[in-house]
């Protein structure tokens, strides 16, 4: 569910009020061409002035924080669990919350640099004639939907898996949280 403050429907009262205005003054226009063309203008730039501020308060109303985020990797498994906390710090209920982590395999971090670690020159023709099972992946990204309906200050607990290959040493994890 998407959750609507008193900031969103206040900014689309001003839109509509507006579009409204900028329509009359508009239809006072005597050439037809003009008329529509004018129209036409005002609905798609006041449209997208909605999208885009629906964007803007979304980001900096609904704000929420990661807390206690704990990783552990399931070896037998071969799995990486991520067990943790997310808070609503905002003053606004959120309607939801989605956890990207992104794993990234660091081969260049270990003592074994070699030069066609760093670069391997390849064509771009000969990309079409491969499999693309034969390159091992150096990103895994997943997103994760952690909390639905979350109220002003509540607390709740949160804990996702995601499989990680075998083949990745000296990894980076990333995490980003976005709510809407």
């Amino acid at each position: 569910m998407i959750y609507f403050t008193i900031l969103h429907w206040f900014t689309l009262l001003i839109i509509l009020v507006v579009t409204i205005l900028l329509s009359v003054i508009a239809i006072k226009q005597d050439n037809r061409k003009i008329l529509v063309s004018m129209l036409f203008s005002i609905l798609l730039v006041m449209s997208m002035l909605g999208v885009f501020s629906m964007y803007v308060l979304d980001k900096y109303t609904k704000k929420a924080q990661l807390e206690e985020v704990t990783q552990k990797r399931i070896l037998i498994s071969e799995s990486l669990n991520l067990i943790g906390k997310i808070r609503n710090i905002g003053s606004f209920d959120i309607g939801t919350c989605k956890l990207e982590v992104k794993l990234v395999n660091n081969a260049l971090s270990g003592g074994n640099v070699k030069g066609s670690s760093i670069f391997t020159p390849r064509s771009g023709l000969g990309d079409l004639f491969k499999n693309s099972d034969e390159m091992p992946q150096s990103t895994l990204i997943q997103e994760f939907v952690i909390a639905k309906d979350l109220r002003s200050g509540e607390l709740r607990n949160f804990s996702v898996s995601m499989p990680y290959p075998p083949n990745f040493q000296k990894t980076t994890l990333n995490y980003k949280l976005y709510c809407h």
